[in-house]
């Protein structure tokens, strides 16, 4: 089944760099999920923006009894993984085994900058923490003697007092926030799922993301049978043609946003839009940003984005993504009862789609070990 959560606050889009037109009410986390839950959700998921991601899920698992529960992502390197550890242990207890673990890395600026900490080059240094991370659950739950010896992290210390001890549900999956291929390597290598970017078209997660998450799972010599692709796609949708305009006119301009940023690149130029990617830069560098939306036209519109009324929105995703993700993040906003029916629907459209094509792109063809060890060298 093709599984289907969503973010909050329902009906939420991605805002690129602006601030959302629906800030999250942290009063209705609940009762959104207690909806989610009660009209045929698989699952939800929360950023980490202005509010702990950890806090928001305690409230959403506190009021449900099935629906899945995920960071979307949390950031990873500002908490050692220790604390990282002990978050997710906790939530994945409080929620009887409800919790996945997303975690991304943030570009150079904001680790320091706003998190003020030193970078290093994130791919290697996303293996470690997640090796770290499960050094300690492995620690926890089956009495292993902490001793992880890394480049960044060496944990040998964990005292009675400070051991959180085994749990009922200790499998806790793992997914990364992943664009680039070395980023999907180590997620194919070390974690649970991937978690592309928006500007992540079905063609760039088929023949770029999955492949080299293929070389990652070899070199650890694991299969990808339950690995998961769980895509936030970038969409345009309303009631009506009439409210559709300006979502329209909102999508070209987060696209026009993400071709100015140098670490989506490589998704535009998969496509061939590497100028306009270009010439995107050097319109944010000069802060022109009313004129970069003038770049996508409709041909790059339709390339990143879905758009269609609520009547046909659901079934447009699935074109669109059922060969190559196994999650899809999509809802509307809920103001009345038809909205709700109408959510309703939605959901039973899209899980009702098998996810068997998308699981055998996956799953993909072996490769040889010589590609393999050139991944991992560049990672």
């Amino acid at each position: 089944m093709l599984r289907l959560e969503t973010l909050l606050p329902l009906g939420k889009v991605d805002p690129g760099l602006r601030t959302p037109e629906t800030p999250l009410d942290i009063w209705t986390v609940a009762e959104n999920a207690k909806l989610l839950e009660e009209v045929g959700y698989s699952g939800m998921a929360v950023e980490e923006t202005k509010d702990d991601p950890f806090t928001l899920l305690t409230l959403a698992a506190q009021n449900t009894e099935r629906l899945r529960l995920t960071t979307g992502v949390t950031i990873a390197f500002p908490r050692s993984p220790t604390i990282m550890a002990m978050n997710a242990w906790t939530l994945q207890k409080f929620s009887r085994g409800r919790f996945t673990l997303g975690m991304g890395t943030q570009v150079r600026g904001h680790i320091q900058r706003r998190y003020g900490m030193p970078w290093s080059p994130p791919a290697p240094w996303m293996r470690e923490y997640v090796q770290a991370v499960r050094a300690v659950w492995d620690c926890w739950q089956n009495g292993t003697p902490l001793d992880f010896d890394g480049e960044h992290y060496k944990l040998s210390l964990m005292v009675p007092l400070f051991d959180a001890g085994p749990i009922e549900h200790p499998d806790i999956p793992i997914h990364l926030a992943s664009v680039n291929k070395g980023m999907c390597a180590v997620a194919g290598e070390v974690a649970d799922g991937v978690r592309p970017h928006p500007v992540c078209t079905p063609s760039y997660i088929r023949e770029v993301m999955l492949p080299a998450a293929q070389r990652g799972a070899l070199r650890s010599e694991r299969n990808l049978e339950s690995f998961r692709v769980c895509m936030k796609p970038l969409v345009a949708s309303a009631r009506t043609e009439e409210e559709l305009v300006p979502k329209v006119r909102d999508a070209r301009a987060r696209i026009a946003f993400y071709a100015s940023t140098p670490g989506y690149v490589a998704a535009f130029e998969h496509l061939g839009l590497g100028a306009l990617a270009e010439e995107a830069k050097g319109l944010s560098k000069e802060q022109r940003w009313e004129e970069l939306p003038q770049l996508i036209d409709d041909d790059v519109l339709n390339q990143f984005a879905v758009i269609g009324t609520y009547d046909e929105i659901g079934q447009k995703l699935l074109d669109r993504y059922s060969s190559v993700v196994t999650d899809i993040e999509f809802s509307i906003s809920v103001r009345n009862d038809e909205d709700r029916q109408t959510l309703s629907d939605l959901a039973r459209t899209i899980q009702a789609s098998d996810d068997s094509t998308a699981r055998a792109t996956i799953v993909g063809e072996r490769i040889d070990s010589g590609e393999s060890a050139l991944v991992e060298a560049k990672a």
